[in-house]
């Protein structure tokens, strides 16, 4: 493994777990967020995006988290490894609210100085309503591109469980 893509609905631990396995191997992180989202929560250019996803991908080595449809092609076809968070809908539905209510209260800064307000959690693009609105489209399409022939390279590890996810981040690298 040495060039990850960490998949998986909103809320699912995709940053958490690229962050782990960019530590245990000590190979780059990046976060797609990070890049895609710029100051006043502005989405950059899918052409720029692009672009800067091509130059961080262009290393020999790299663990990236995101599900960014517009740069997957360049993404997926540079990427040797899958990692496919696929928890219940229950526990990302709970993280969904947890996590936006921690990051309103304590006012953590996010990307570029973007921080979330009581619409992450309440407006009609809010994280929960995203989770809803995502869950079950992302559970059906990612098998599907799994067993597509641009992306039969892919060597996909399908973890359905947080015990899953810290038995195999546990044993990475050892």
């Amino acid at each position: 493994m040495q060039r990850v893509v960490v998949v998986g609905t909103s809320c699912s631990g995709k940053t958490t777990v690229g962050a782990c396995i960019s530590e245990r191997l000590g190979l780059p992180h990046v976060e797609l967020d990070s890049i895609h989202w710029a100051p006043n929560w502005t989405e950059i250019p899918n052409e720029e995006f692009r672009e800067k996803v091509a130059k961080v991908t262009e290393r020999d080595s790299w663990v990236v988290d995101g599900n960014y449809r517009v740069i997957r092609d360049i993404l997926w076809g540079r990427a040797d490894t899958i990692v496919w968070l696929d928890l219940p809908f229950r526990i990302v539905f709970w993280r969904s609210i947890k996590r936006t209510v921690t990051r309103i209260i304590t006012g953590k800064e996010l990307w570029n100085g973007n921080v979330e307000h009581w619409d992450a959690l309440l407006g009609p693009e809010g994280m929960p309503k995203w989770v809803i609105k995502t869950y079950w489209k992302r559970k059906k399409e990612f098998p599907e591109l799994f067993a597509s022939p641009e992306y039969s390279h892919l060597e996909v590890v399908h973890l359905r469980t947080q015990a899953e996810i810290d038995t195999w981040l546990g044993n990475l690298g050892v």
